[in-house]
């Protein structure tokens, strides 16, 4: 009779010999475009890549499954959405789960890391896989502080986390946990780029309507900007909780030529980007949003807080311009002087587009996510 180790190893020797021949499984666990948001957006674009890869076998499960046929409408009642949306989705993860080989988990902060990782990474233990949890949010550090009774035996659990940024790496050690940095990529042919020079006083700004990303300072920045350049425009995409108050807040200023368009699915941000001459961020929380490197690759000039993870991606006056959280002045002063500085532009955006080609783009962050997967030996 075969001892309890040799039987162990030789099924680890059948396993291995499995994977050579057929794709390493990778499930995907991550919020649908239903929700339009940065970890959507990024979870789409990685599946997209990933799938293009022939030794990986990529699958998709979401945090927000639609319900079939007649139980879609108790997705639209308060509460009750939450209620049948959580026992979909544990539902498909007991049912997708058993086959794979590597689960990726996309987590957020507070009460999302409940209702979406947690099951996800609890399930995927229980059926002995192997669990990469992919944390993104810029609010860590709270949350972890806040509550780590329920977010650390969770995080512990998991082989790998993966973060976006060096950010979010620092954050993890002072709760004693290992985290490795894999950066958000862009695809630099779907992004146009055009050399900027002379700027002409167009400003974009494209971040979800909600009070960490703080959009009601771009506008009070711009107000600024309006009486030095009376004719600047303003491009603002997004929505959310602050719709009113924000539109409230823009007449109250007095502001001209200000374009508020709503949610833009991501298909259309590269004529956004294209449209604009400098791109204005000012956030008070935040990790490493995706907009700052497509602007990079799209060679537009930013302007933004230095919140969070934004310092690990931005070298102030030398790829991007950055000012302290809620200074909507301070980025009034530095979008007034992109516009009266040519040279300033065309080093920022110079920078900004190197970055870009260096460390966001695919092929930089292909073998990093094989690595992490196990897949380092597959064809």
């Amino acid at each position: 009779m075969k001892t309890g180790a040799i039987a162990e190893r030789e099924r680890v020797v059948d396993d291995h010999t499995e994977r050579r021949v057929r794709p390493l499984r990778v499930c995907v666990v991550a919020p649908s475009l239903a929700i339009l948001g940065g970890q959507a957006i990024v979870a789409q674009r990685l599946i997209e890549r990933l799938r293009m890869d022939p030794s990986l076998e990529i699958s998709f499960v979401p945090h927000n499954p639609a319900l079939p046929g007649p139980l879609r409408h108790l997705q639209r009642i308060k509460y009750v959405r939450t209620i049948v949306t959580s026992l979909a989705y544990v539902a498909l993860l007991f049912r997708r789960l058993p086959r794979q080989d590597v689960v990726h988990v996309f987590s957020a902060s507070y009460w999302s890391f409940l209702l979406a990782p947690t099951p996800a990474v609890l399930i995927a233990r229980l059926y002995g896989k192997r669990v990469i949890l992919n944390y993104r949010s810029g609010e860590a550090l709270d949350h972890l502080r806040t509550w780590s009774r329920t977010a650390l035996p969770v995080l512990r659990m998991a082989n790998s986390i993966v973060v976006p940024s060096g950010y979010l790496v620092d954050v993890f050690s002072k709760f004693g946990l290992r985290a490795e940095s894999i950066g958000n990529f862009v695809d630099v042919d779907r992004i146009p780029y055009r050399a900027r020079r002379a700027l002409r006083p167009i400003f974009l700004a494209n971040r979800n309507f909600a009070a960490h990303y703080n959009v009601g300072c771009v506008l009070r920045a711009f107000a600024v900007i309006q009486r030095e350049v009376p004719g600047a425009q303003l491009i603002v995409a997004g929505d959310g909780d602050q719709r009113a108050e924000l539109h409230a807040l823009a007449n109250q200023l007095g502001l001209r030529n200000v374009e508020f368009l709503g949610q833009v699915p991501p298909t259309a941000m590269p004529a956004l980007y294209d449209r604009a001459d400098v791109y204005l961020n000012t956030p008070n929380i935040d990790n490493m949003p995706n907009s700052i490197i497509e602007s990079f690759a799209a060679g537009l000039p930013v302007v933004t807080t230095r919140a969070g993870g934004i310092p690990y991606i931005v070298t102030h006056d030398e790829s991007g311009l950055m000012v302290d959280c809620d200074d909507h002045e301070a980025v009034a002063t530095q979008a007034l002087r992109l516009l009266r500085d040519a040279s300033l532009v065309q080093r920022l955006t110079d920078r900004g587009r190197a970055e870009v080609l260096r460390r966001y783009t695919w092929p930089a962050v292909h073998q990093a996510w094989r690595a992490v997967y196990g897949a380092e030996g597959l064809a």
